[in-house]
């Protein structure tokens, strides 16, 4: 019987006559199909050789095939719906850009620019000198530079300036920054010795001083965004820490993690340092991501005294951590608009969903239920209050009280739902909590709840 399958099994080459096939070579790469039929028939033979199966048609051989093809025309990275309430989801891309900031990175990746070049000279010009006035203008620093992460801005910033000498930092501060990359071993690698001062919990400025000797190279302070420590604490004030730096001579670096440029406690959020108010305090160096708070591109921006960014940009690693044109364009976009608030928290979407109220939550709730019902009778639809977090790293104890809607069904376990939402053909990214399928709308957009009810429309 298994012989006469095996003989059974259709010929690339046939299948490659077929209609259906034929149709699909005028607009799929060959090597694509071609790599889905043979996949198809291996598939087939183990079925056969394991006594999977006891018949098959070349109909069968062929629609799986076709199936192992549409998986292969699809781009592995790919849009999401994210109904988590995260806002900053460091697993869903973080930072959406605002809509100028897209059209700007898609008109300036299409076509030449003046990525190096002076148009006014006619030479060779810096690809830094089109954000970096912005980025003074903004934070009050003398001299700004940015590359393509934070964690390498750190590592540019200690190769600068330490490289070889010591670096204080708070033990409470020595931080893992994300898929397992630790402070430390940044400073490791940048060739500057860490030395941790004081304890977990508590670090007083007698720690620094008692440990500064004539190869220190900087004072080094730490935001600790992605969690709080609480109870018996206490840290160096950072003016303290500056006025030490100054009578000693030695510069004073924050790394300050999220870029916030907005004083979040003017609206009902515990208040976040700002980069604004670490640059009057004085600090030197002052580093930040452009893909958090700030709600721009993924990128690592060092602004400060001018004497110590001009080591940075003649450093040759600069060359090796630089950004390029399209993420350049996408975060020049989104600069611009922080010279005025009020168009920052309107058209920047991570700072609009932060900021959005629960009223406005509540609305929003009520008018994708309304739309849920209507196109869907089999699933119960209930809207209950709940919190978003702000995610990436930032806020880590601020909840923003939010409303969602709790979606569940006779016909199919909460777990089978998820399952079906997050395998669409658009994934649909939910909460699950108690046993209820939880859709938060702070993160969900007008135009997602027409996938969500097309993907729901399929679970009968």
């Amino acid at each position: 019987m298994n012989k006469e399958l095996l003989r059974k099994l259709p010929k690339i080459d046939e299948l490659l006559k077929n209609d259906v096939i034929q149709n699909e070579l005028k607009e799929t790469q060959r090597v694509l199909i071609v790599e889905s039929l043979r996949e198809s028939i291996e598939k087939y033979r183990k079925y056969i050789l394991e006594d999977k199966i006891q018949d098959f048609e070349e109909d069968d051989v062929l629609n799986y095939a076709l199936g192992l093809l549409l998986k292969k025309k699809k781009n592995n990275l790919r849009r999401v719906i994210n109904a988590t309430g995260t806002v900053i989801h460091t697993n869903l891309g973080r930072s959406i850009l605002s809509k100028k900031a897209v059209e700007n990175a898609i008109e300036i990746a299409g076509r030449y620019n003046n990525l190096e070049y002076d148009i006014e000279s006619g030479k060779r010009g810096s690809r830094y000198s089109h954000i970096e006035k912005l980025i003074t203008k903004i934070t009050g620093a003398e001299a700004a530079l940015v590359v393509n992460n934070n964690a390498a801005a750190i590592m540019l910033v200690l190769d600068s300036l330490c490289k070889e000498k010591e670096a204080i930092v708070s033990r409470g501060q020595l931080v893992e920054i994300g898929g397992s990359f630790r402070v430390p071993d940044v400073m490791k690698f940048s060739g500057a010795k860490l030395v941790e001062v004081g304890t977990t919990n508590r670090t007083h400025l007698y720690d620094y001083e008692n440990n500064i000797n004539d190869n220190t190279g900087m004072l080094l302070k730490v935001h600790t965004s992605n969690f709080k420590i609480c109870g018996f604490t206490e840290e160096v004030e950072l003016e303290s820490l500056v006025k030490l730096g100054n009578e000693r001579n030695i510069p004073v670096v924050e790394d300050i993690g999220s870029g916030v440029l907005v004083d979040f406690s003017k609206y009902g959020f515990t208040h976040e340092p700002t980069v604004q108010e670490s640059i009057k305090k004085g600090v030197d160096v002052v580093t930040f991501s452009g893909d958090k708070m700030l709600g721009g591109p993924q990128a690592g921006i060092i602004i400060g005294k001018k004497k110590y960014v001009e080591l940075m940009k003649k450093n040759q690693l600069t060359r090796a951590l630089r950004i390029d044109k399209m993420t350049l364009s996408a975060l020049e976009s989104t600069l611009r608009y922080y010279l005025d608030e009020k168009e920052a928290i309107e058209n920047i979407p991570t700072l609009n969903m932060i900021l959005s109220s629960k009223e406005d939550m509540k609305k929003k709730a009520i008018k994708f239920r309304k739309k849920f019902r209507h196109a869907l009778d089999n699933f119960e639809f209930k809207i209950d209050e709940d919190y978003s977090m702000v995610g990436g790293g930032s806020m880590p104890t601020e909840k923003i009280p939010t409303y969602v809607i709790k979606i569940s069904s006779e016909n199919i376990s909460v777990n089978e739902m998820e399952k079906i939402l997050r395998l669409n053909e658009t994934a649909i990214i939910t909460r699950v909590f108690n046993n209820e399928l939880i859709l938060d709308v702070r993160t969900i957009f007008d135009e997602d709840i027409e996938e969500i009810i097309k993907a729901l429309s399929k679970i009968n």
